[in-house]
């Protein structure tokens, strides 16, 4: 049979399969299938296991019952079980006494033993240990007492000062919300934090563009500046403005305040005419573009070379890539939440999987991109008490608004991702690790991560569900070099956001010196200082110190005369694409 047959073939799965995807949320059901029959397979032939869970679920009755009796004479009884670490459901002052609080204590009993029913099965695959808690944790979370209006006391007080007007206006919040959602709208509020206008308005031009970045200089605020600039790789998974939101916490504002020539990478918004656009070519058209517009701007000069996120991976595949031509263009490089080992990648591996893959990239082949709502739609399903039943409980039973603020109404900016580059991506780093074991092939060598000799700054955060801080941490384990690894508080966004003066701030760090003995992550957290504060400061610290000591006066912006002159004002016009 000729290819083309095979094709058509080919083809009839992928419409099959995107239609699938369509009515599934971009999820696979053939996935959640084979999780749900490994759990109940390998637990139907574990009687010990059972028997345990029987015995579990024995002595939790016992324990709620005997709080029961002891709230009857004292509704001051300390509860049975706690919520987990960042499960603020129960924290209201009305979930403290009965009956509320015995709503609470058995629903977060059921809740730790279904994670024990899970967990630990005998024979069970892990990656389908994974989905089948995830799953579980999912359903208990819609029946929630927190997510009832006849169960919640917090709603229920709320009901009786306002007559139950909180319920008509949360009807109103639902129908504004509802509207948006299918005008295509952004959230209520978002009007506050114009891009240009409200964030990302720190003063500079666009000095270069190309079809997928435009890279933006920033005007000085010194009349000297260190030597060598700072390069700053986002995501395209994101917009890069997360890094320059209001000027109080924009990094880069800081940056410049410091006396540093800053550029950033904005990346274009890809449509369905950009499908087969690879992953190598962000790595050529981004970076390596980027990179020979500073070198003639600023001839002579190394680069401090900053990558967030997937910026970061993409950024680290450069050095290496780099290192291995002789190319010494780089003074340093910095890695901000970003893996490069991608074998523990966290609770991001339940969307990754052969089966999975082959619904998101049926799904792109269909559509030729990514969509920014299916990206936050997974990151949502990460998050859902804090994303979803939060919200539902303050905006529609409460009747009130959560306030929008600068990090939330760029975190409803969304992003489209090209197909052959987001199909790469997750197959080569997520499902083969191909970076960590040396088998990333960049223009016919292998990236080796291990010919990096520059300095790095690596950060991870305590509570990333996107980059899992250990999993960062293992830049330890690929390389051979100095390596300065700070752990600050916060998530994947507000820890790198973090701008010195705010409040309730703490970072740890530690430099392990080229050659030196490497620690385990857990050895590393146990004997790493930690210092109160802004992790920014610390990074300045370490620029300043990996940098020439003499500074410059401030460069002029752009260079005409090599073809890189200012194209328009920052923030430019790729950050506005939807």
């Amino acid at each position: 049979m000729g290819e083309t047959g095979i094709d058509l073939y080919r083809s009839l799965d992928r419409a099959r399969q995107a239609g699938v995807a369509q009515l599934s949320g971009g999820l696979s059901p053939a996935a959640l299938l084979l999780g749900l029959t490994d759990w109940s397979l390998h637990l139907a032939g574990a009687p010990g296991k059972r028997l345990e869970l029987a015995s579990k679920a024995g002595r939790k009755a016992a324990r709620l019952i005997a709080h029961a009796a002891a709230a009857m004479f004292d509704p001051e009884a300390p509860p049975a079980i706690e919520p987990l670490p960042g499960d603020n459901r129960f924290r209201g002052a009305g979930w403290s006494r009965p009956p509320y609080s015995l709503l609470a204590q058995a629903f977060l009993m059921q809740q730790q033993w279904w994670h024990n029913a899970t967990a630990e099965i005998p024979g069970m695959n892990p990656h389908n240990r994974d989905i089948v808690a995830f799953t579980a944790r999912q359903v208990l979370d819609v029946f929630s007492p927190s997510n009832n209006p006849f169960t919640n006391p917090e709603v229920i007080r709320r009901s009786i000062e306002t007559g139950g007007a909180n319920f008509l206006q949360g009807m109103r919040n639902w129908q504004d919300d509802a509207r948006r959602q299918i005008s295509g709208e952004p959230p209520a509020g978002t009007e506050n934090f114009a891009v240009g206008r409200d964030v990302a308005i720190t003063p500079g031009k666009v000095v270069y563009r190309n079809r997928l970045i435009e890279l933006i200089q920033y005007a000085p605020a010194t009349e000297t500046v260190t030597a060598e600039p700072v390069l700053i790789v986002p995501a395209w998974i994101m917009k890069y403005y997360i890094l320059d939101l209001s000027p109080q916490n924009s990094l880069i504002r800081h940056l410049v305040g410091q006396g540093k020539t800053v550029f950033c990478i904005s990346w274009a918004n890809p449509g369905a005419e950009d499908s087969e656009v690879t992953f190598d070519d962000y790595r050529r058209e981004g970076v390596m573009a980027a990179l020979a517009a500073i070198n003639a701007i600023m001839p002579g000069r190394k680069v401090h070379a900053t990558g967030y996120c997937l910026g970061g991976t993409l950024m680290s595949i450069a050095a290496a890539a780099m290192a291995a031509t002789g190319d010494d263009r780089l003074a340093s490089l910095t890695l901000l939440a970003a893996q490069t080992d991608f074998s523990e990648p966290g609770e991001l591996a339940l969307f990754i999987d052969d089966s999975q893959m082959q619904v998101l990239e049926s799904l792109m082949w269909q559509r030729g991109y990514l969509s920014g709502g299916q990206m936050a739609g997974a990151f949502q399903l990460l998050r859902t008490n804090d994303l979803v039943w939060s919200h539902l409980v303050h905006d529609y039973l409460m009747g009130e608004r959560t306030p929008m603020n600068d990090l939330m109404a760029w975190n409803a900016d969304a992003t489209r991702m090209p197909y052959r580059m987001h199909a790469d991506y997750l197959r080569r780093l997520y499902l083969e690790n191909d970076l960590a074991t040396g088998r990333f092939i960049v223009e016919g060598r292998p990236a080796a991560l291990q010919n990096i000799r520059l300095p790095l700054f690596v950060v991870g955060t305590e509570r990333d569900h996107v980059a899992p801080w250990k999993s960062v941490y293992k830049i330890h384990y690929l390389t051979d070099t100095d390596i300065t690894f700070v752990l600050t508080s916060g998530g994947h966004n507000a820890g790198i956001v973090s701008e010195p003066g705010h409040g309730g701030r703490h970072y740890r760090v530690a430099t392990r010196e080229a050659r030196g003995l490497c620690q385990s992550a857990d050895e590393w957290q146990a004997t790493a200082p930690q210092k109160n504060g802004s992790w920014w400061d610390e990074w300045f610290g370490w620029l300043d110190a990996h940098s020439a000591p003499k500074r410059v006066a401030a460069p002029e912006t752009g260079n005409a005369a090599k073809g890189y002159e200012a194209v328009c004002d920052a923030p430019g016009t790729y950050v506005l694409q939807t």
